[in-house]
């Protein structure tokens, strides 16, 4: 890969310091521009061995840099205000953000699933955490039987909160279902992100979904049960075989925990069975690192598909 000019913005978020570790692991060959908020900066960061001094971010920077890539880990608010400065001098940003999201205009991606959105777009959003787990699994089913209707249930890890996360109750013994802002409709901000998202993504408004997202006092690593009914009667031997030739995907005879997927870019699926009480309807188990491919590792791999 030829060398570009690479911005992390949040480099110090648990998000942002795990895509500095990506790049690292994925050897890409680039020169890096780390940002941080006022307190972090002139901090040291190493990648690679090299070291690197954290800054504040400034307008007179970003048009001095001019970026090819800006990669953003910071939150809506820095988001909204800056990705609009670096896309204005050329660069192409990529956005942990939920704030574009639903932007008609931006593409949401993942490269497993709709690589082909990409198209010129200088300014693309990475969807929740818990979306990418769950679409990199229906997407290759999606594909042969076409998608109905949906039920999610999440069992999110704390590290998908933040570092120093702040909870009504004592996460610590306890399951807490309302992730994020209750929304009118009786649906908190999380659930209905994944909603949306996973339309949006699998380009299809007419599915049907209903979620539940919970936070579960586990270090890392977030659990969706999928309840998936299709237009016809899948076979589960065929949906087997979808998921353990699919791209992203480790399929699992059985099921996997996240002690064993934290550290892997792979989405673990497993608990592969029909739904008995209905016809046409399926039952996955997913696990996927939050930190990793439900952020940061698809950050990257969404820069990595627009410089091959």
């Amino acid at each position: 890969m030829r060398t570009s000019k690479i911005a992390v913005i949040g480099a110090t978020g648990l998000v942002g310091e795990t895509i500095l570790k990506v790049l690292e692991e994925r050897k890409i060959n680039g020169e890096y521009f780390l940002f941080a908020s006022k307190e972090h900066a002139g901090a040291k960061v190493y990648i690679g061995g090299e070291e690197y001094i954290l800054e504040e971010l400034t307008v007179a920077r970003v048009e001095e840099i001019k970026a090819d890539f800006a990669l953003f880990a910071a939150g809506a608010d820095v988001s909204k205000e800056w990705a609009p400065r670096f896309v204005k001098v050329g660069t192409t940003v990529i956005d942990n953000s939920s704030y574009y999201r639903m932007h008609a205009e931006v593409p949401l991606i993942v490269p497993e699933v709709n690589a082909h959105a990409v198209g010129n777009h200088k300014l693309i959003a990475n969807p929740n955490c818990s979306t990418i787990g769950a679409v990199v699994a229906l997407a290759p089913l999606n594909r042969v039987y076409r998608v109905k209707r949906i039920v999610y249930s999440t069992y999110q890890a704390i590290s998908g909160a933040g570092r120093n996360p702040q909870f009504k109750h004592p996460i610590q013994n306890n399951v807490l279902p309302d992730i994020d802002m209750l929304l009118p409709d009786g649906n908190t901000k999380e659930e209905a992100k994944m909603i949306n998202e996973t339309r949006k993504i699998l380009g299809d408004q007419s599915i049907a979904i209903s979620a539940t997202a919970a936070r579960v006092p586990v270090a890392n690593c977030h659990c969706i049960s999928i309840n998936v009914e299709f237009y016809e009667q899948p076979d589960l031997q065929k949906v087997k075989e979808v998921l353990s030739q699919a791209a992203g995907i480790v399929y699992c005879d059985n099921y996997a925990v996240p002690t064993q997927v934290t550290g892997h870019d792979e989405v673990y699926v497993g608990r592969v069975r029909l739904d008995i009480s209905q016809p046409n309807t399926v039952n996955l188990w997913t696990v996927s690192d939050n930190l990793r491919k439900g952020a940061a590792t698809n950050a990257v791999q969404i820069m990595e598909l627009l410089l091959a």
